[in-house]
């Protein structure tokens, strides 16, 4: 949303553009953390009017067509769910096993440790958002960006009905990512895919992968170990990823 409607921090590739954080000092002043995790005060502002509007029961996508109205990305933005799907990461630190938060794993330990594996929690309850399904039914192309395959497209495909209904699409389907068949080459695959991601062969259908493209460990089902599941950071982002 920032990036098409321009106020992406293009040096850094997220955030608002001519940020402040005057908010996260003044908050850290009164001994209110997480200290390691802060988002901008021109960020904040989206956070606060996404967290009261999901807190007054709209849904999400409602929020985001809302939020929409203001930045005009020129597309029509879909969230892939309205319900709650929180990205965690299974880790072993200081000899305990436990699954936290992806942003904890990202931002707090800054990928420092290896992932056991990435866990969608609430994906396999999860319903596609409105016209999430008819959009894809309607696409003349479908293109995966290029993002990490496990974390984000992986968590996205993890809500039942959207993998189906790629497959179903009849249409060429594209993916860019920084991997090459089974191992990933740079960027944050190297840093954040657990190890089991890359050992399997590539999964490729050519009903849903272009030639070339690897669906690597973004498709092999997992169940979660009973670990410890750490609190979600606490912010102002509300309880979707």
């Amino acid at each position: 949303m920032y990036t098409l409607g321009g106020g992406i921090n293009e040096e850094q590739g997220w955030g608002r553009a001519d940020e402040t954080f005057h908010l996260k000092e003044e908050l850290g002043a009164y001994g209110v953390g997480p200290e390691w995790f802060g988002l901008g005060d021109r960020d904040f502002a989206t956070h606060i009017v996404r967290t009261q509007m999901i807190g007054a029961g709209f849904p999400l996508s409602a929020v985001t067509e809302a939020l929409c109205d203001r930045w005009k990305p020129g597309v029509r933005l879909l969230p892939m769910t309205d319900d709650r799907v929180e990205t965690h990461v299974a880790v072993e630190v200081d000899g305990e096993r436990k699954v936290i938060h992806f942003q904890e794993y990202w931002v707090r330990l800054r990928a420092s440790v290896a992932a056991e594996a990435v866990v969608p929690v609430g994906a396999e309850q999860a319903k596609p958002a409105p016209g999430v399904l008819e959009a894809i039914a309607e696409a003349d192309v479908i293109l995966f960006p290029p993002s990490n395959p496990v974390v984000s497209v992986g968590t996205i495909l993890a809500v039942p009905g959207i993998r189906e209904a790629i497959a179903e699409a009849g249409v060429p389907v594209v993916g860019l990512s920084p991997s090459s068949g089974t191992r990933p080459c740079a960027g944050w695959p190297t840093r954040c895919s657990p190890p089991w991601a890359w050992s399997p062969r590539p999964r490729r259908s050519p009903s849903t992968t272009a030639p070339g493209c690897s669906t690597a460990g973004s498709s092999t089902p997992w169940t979660p170990p009973p670990y410890r599941t750490s609190r979600r950071p606490g912010s102002a982002a509300g309880p979707f990823r």
